[in-house]
């Protein structure tokens, strides 16, 4: 299994949504459609997170792995 950097969660109420990001540069997505279905997931590729998620995601990111996790998702 490929290493993990790190996990950002931009969860915005009740429901969670957490974003994986390994070093091989895949992304899985831990989310919650609502209380009765949680914890679903799903392998993500850069283009297929929205422009405003990239913006959450950068945004709540820690400050050591800003960088690399800028390059993973391709943000400007």
């Amino acid at each position: 299994m490929e290493k993990e950097i790190c996990t950002i969660s931009i969860a915005t109420n009740w429901l969670g949504d957490e974003y994986i990001f390994y070093e091989n540069h895949t992304i899985k997505r831990v989310y919650d459609n609502h209380s009765l279905n949680s914890n679903k997931s799903e392998w993500l590729k850069p283009k297929e997170i929205s422009k405003q998620n990239k913006d959450k995601l950068i945004k709540a990111c820690p400050e050591e792995f800003k960088e690399q996790i800028m390059q993973i998702l391709d943000y400007p």
